[in-house]
């Protein structure tokens, strides 16, 4: 397994524990560069118009269309560390 992939799950863990909760803007770039990360390009039907939560989501990862997983790792990666310190 590489280094990359090791941290990326590192830091996967360690988001479940930092002190203080982050804000809905930071939740969503998490998540949408995790799924990045792991699953790579959204898929899936977007959810439906009353599912905000859902949608919200489905767009932010949307956005990352493109990016490789192992630059999304890296940035996962390095969010969770900036959040850490």
């Amino acid at each position: 397994m590489s280094d990359l992939q090791t941290d990326f799950e590192q830091a996967a863990k360690d988001v479940k524990t930092l002190s203080e909760r982050p804000d809905n803007e930071t939740l969503l770039r998490l998540y949408a560069l995790y799924k990045q990360g792991s699953e790579g390009d959204v898929s899936g039907p977007k959810p439906g118009f009353f599912d905000f939560v859902g949608t919200a989501k489905y767009e932010a990862w949307a956005k990352l269309k493109g990016t490789s997983s192992d630059d999304a790792r890296k940035k996962y990666v390095d969010l969770v560390k900036r959040l850490r310190a």
